[in-house]
């Protein structure tokens, strides 16, 4: 099992590998060191403020925002993508999965607001049923996914945990692991879809 991140630190029983998601050359030094084929790939990766604040109107629209919540949150597991499905395997059952976010959905975007964290998104969950478009001729035991891991109690949502009821905020090993129960039951006509951790499909 290996564990790729900006730091390079993982868990005891995982060793542990260095790159960033918005460096490609990184990404595929990582996967030479895998080398072996990947049967799970999860793009864990993922920006909602840290210098930026999610904007409430589009008067907050700011290039240098959107440019970054793009990097991170689209263009990062695409990158991923490129890295590592090479060493997916071609016939048997293998899954590529990326965080995503229910505000990322269009069709069950009913608040506004959040401009770039709901564009990059939704651009990822693109990218990710594009990815499934493809690998279903390819690799035809390969599913591409989107996963929605819940609220997590995490520095990523701990500035927007206030409306949040404690029954519907997780700690990363609870999310973690629904996340990748839901992982356990996917099957070929899931992939190029968006599930929350409970398993459901989020509407595009």
């Amino acid at each position: 099992m290996f564990g790729v991140s900006r730091s390079g630190r993982a868990p005891d029983g995982v060793t542990g590998l260095q790159a960033d998601v918005t460096d490609l050359p990184s990404l595929e030094a990582a996967a030479a060191a895998v080398g072996a084929p990947v049967d799970l790939c999860v793009v864990a990766s993922g920006v909602l403020h840290d210098g930026f604040q999610p904007e409430r109107s589009w008067r907050a629209l700011d290039a240098d925002h959107l440019r970054r919540d793009f990097a991170v949150n689209a263009m990062g597991p695409a990158l991923a993508a490129r890295a590592f499905l090479p060493l997916a395997p071609r016939e048997r059952r293998a899954v590529f999965a990326a965080l995503s976010a229910r505000v990322g959905s269009i069709g069950d975007n009913r608040l506004g607001g959040w401009h770039s964290y709901r564009a990059s998104k939704a651009a990822l969950n693109m990218i990710l049923k594009t990815l499934a478009v493809e690998l279903a001729r390819t690799h035809p035991g390969l599913i591409c996914v989107g996963l929605h891991p819940g609220t997590v109690d995490t520095a990523l949502s701990e500035p927007f945990q206030k409306g949040v009821t404690p029954d519907k905020l997780f700690t990363p090993d609870h999310s973690a692991t629904c996340v990748l129960g839901v992982v356990d039951g996917l099957k070929q006509e899931d992939s190029g879809f968006v599930f929350d951790w409970k398993g459901e499909r989020i509407a595009e």
